[in-house]
């Protein structure tokens, strides 16, 4: 599912980069469902939901305590600042130097608050920076890190946690509604104005357009619907049956038939509430297929490939990097991706070629160089925390065999 996420978004990256109007009449379907791919921001929030909230699910079923918040907050850290920031910097840099944005407080507040993963709040700061425009997904979905302990910890309160594995399912299905309030609330009284709305008006009209309908609060739905897959998926018996290999199947048609119900309308696929990304269904068709898929028979075996794991490995890297490479190129080389060209298919396909092998070899670098080795660490440094001292290990051994 990261795979498919990853891969999605990165062929709408580059369909961006080919000019429709030249586009052959047999391709253009296949060029307009591409130019979906936006899509696969969703996929990534809802299986971020799906995978951080499972510990906190088997922990509440067990009866056992919330999960350490510092350790959690430490992998998460781990995870994706390192990267993160490595490819804002960068961004920041270029956006100066090559792109010729000037150095002002402009630009430097928006790389701040960037940097400390505050520049969701505002139209103004809603890109970090200039030089790659798909960090601004990054700070959203880190709101929703903080959100999702917060509803855990209503439902490890004492008089809640003792209720049935169902009733809490329930109360969770509570606080996605919470949150879609909170979304309409944003939606309805704090709507931005058009004086330099529009993306004509470069990232920050861009984001203007976007916001209100784009905000954290809303985009914690989504998250959310990943957190409640996990809770039934844990519930779930554990073995393999061919009727999850239809609900599966079932889920994946559903969610790519989502795709062509953009079409004729705004490219961020706006739906229920304004939520982008066809929501709900889009992202309920992913949540049940994160439900299915494991325990099915064949189908999960089959996506699950040596080639998707891959990918899926080295995901953050080509996202966080696609557009630094990908405007670059229509940068310095502005005849690539068949612009002023006769052959403007031919020249796409050989500049997206040439993209996507720098875009990969960069996203593996950054993986094995940088994310793996922090997240490495970070692990090493919770092993260390937990580990008894010595001087508590003589204590423990200095104990009577009767002693508490």
């Amino acid at each position: 599912m990261r795979a498919v996420a990853c891969l999605m978004v990165l062929a709408h990256h580059l369909v961006l980069r080919m000019d429709f109007n030249k586009i052959p009449p047999t391709l253009d379907l296949t060029f307009l469902l591409a130019r979906f791919g936006n899509h696969g921001v969703s996929v990534f929030f809802v299986l971020s939901g799906f995978l951080l909230s499972r510990p906190f699910w088997l922990a509440l079923d067990r009866a056992q305590p919330l999960p350490s918040l510092k350790i959690y907050a430490m992998r998460r850290a781990a995870r994706i600042l390192p990267g993160f920031w490595v490819a804002l910097t960068v961004g920041f840099v270029i956006s100066f130097t090559v792109y010729g944005f000037p150095l002002d407080g402009e630009l430097i507040g928006r790389y701040v608050a960037g940097f400390f993963l505050m520049s969701q709040w505002h139209w103004r700061t809603f890109f970090p920076v200039q030089g790659d425009g798909p960090l601004w997904s990054i700070p959203f979905e880190t709101t929703c890190y903080v959100l999702l302990p917060i509803g855990f910890l209503l439902l490890f309160h004492a008089k809640l946690r003792l209720r049935s594995a169902l009733v809490c399912r329930l109360l969770w299905i509570g606080i996605i509604a919470a949150s879609l309030l909170g979304h309409w609330l944003v939606v309805t009284y704090l709507p931005t104005d058009n004086v330099g709305r529009g993306w004509q008006y470069g990232f920050q009209g861009g984001a203007k357009e976007w916001m209100p309908r784009y905000n954290p609060i809303g985009f914690f739905a989504v998250f959310a619907l990943g957190v409640l897959a996990a809770g039934i998926q844990t519930i779930i018996p554990a073995r393999r049956s061919a009727i999850c290999d239809i609900i599966g199947a079932l889920a994946i048609i559903m969610g790519a038939w989502q795709l062509p119900q953009s079409i004729g309308g705004p490219g961020e696929g706006y739906a229920w509430l304004g939520i982008p990304y066809q929501f709900p269904l889009f992202p309920l068709a992913v949540a049940i297929a994160l439900c299915a898929l494991p325990q099915s028979v064949f189908l999960g075996r089959v996506l699950d490939n040596s080639l998707s794991r891959y990918v899926a490995t080295v995901s953050f890297g080509v996202y966080i990097w696609q557009d630094i490479v990908l405007t670059l190129m229509t940068t310095l080389l502005p005849w690539t991706f068949g612009t002023g060209s006769d052959d403007v298919l031919g020249g796409w396909i050989t500049s997206s070629l040439v993209a996507i092998v720098i875009i990969f070899a960069i996203g593996t670098i950054s993986y094995f160089f940088l994310e793996r080795p922090v997240m490495r660490w970070a692990r090493s440094r919770e092993q260390a925390r937990r580990m008894p001292s010595t001087s508590d290990k003589k204590a423990v051994q200095r104990k009577p065999l009767g002693g508490r």
